[in-house]
């Protein structure tokens, strides 16, 4: 989460999720957000791979304000996290296709 004032990004929780429906729960319904993501899944090769990336969630419903201050911040977070990928995430229900957008980052 990004504060307006400082412009700081803030980690707003530690919850480590078991699975990206839980996940897809907690997201708000009208403020972007970045989460980081490690999942585990085997690729059609039968290897397993756990990719390291930021979800850049950024919903329809959200103002321009909070938009701007994001697609400003989505770089130094990339690189500041040193994530392999950004996957941009608009509503909840993305999350179920995760894997397959995970899946071609072989």
């Amino acid at each position: 989460q990004i504060d307006k004032h400082t412009l700081e990004i803030a980690q707003v929780d530690d919850t480590i999720y078991d699975n990206v429906q839980e996940l897809g729960d907690e997201l708000p319904d009208h403020s972007p957000r970045f989460v980081l993501l490690s999942y585990p899944l085997t690729l059609p090769s039968g290897r397993l791979s756990v990719p390291y990336v930021l979800l850049y969630y950024l919903p329809v419903t959200c103002n321009a304000e909070l938009r701007m201050l994001y697609a400003g911040a989505k770089e130094l977070m990339r690189n500041t996290a040193e994530v392999g990928k950004v996957i941009e995430v608009a509503e909840a229900e993305d999350l179920e296709t995760i894997e397959e957008k995970l899946g071609g980052e072989a």
